[in-house]
């Protein structure tokens, strides 16, 4: 199956984001719930992340 870059980018962009938000939160004093939470949600995209990065066809150029 074929994805599209824009999916990876969004991927990657949510689990920047993510892990953005996890940093803040446990700088700030979050609670091991919230924290876990959060290391769930990054755990999860990052799988998806693999999943689309290894399923992907690979473009090749005409020789």
């Amino acid at each position: 199956m074929e994805h599209s870059f824009r999916e990876l980018d969004d991927l990657i962009l949510h689990l920047k984001g993510l892990v953005l938000v996890h940093r803040l939160r446990e700088r700030d004093g979050a609670n091991a719930g919230e924290l876990d939470m959060y290391a769930e949600a990054i755990d999860q995209v990052r799988d998806q992340l693999a999943d689309v990065a290894t399923s992907s066809t690979p473009h090749r150029a005409a020789a």
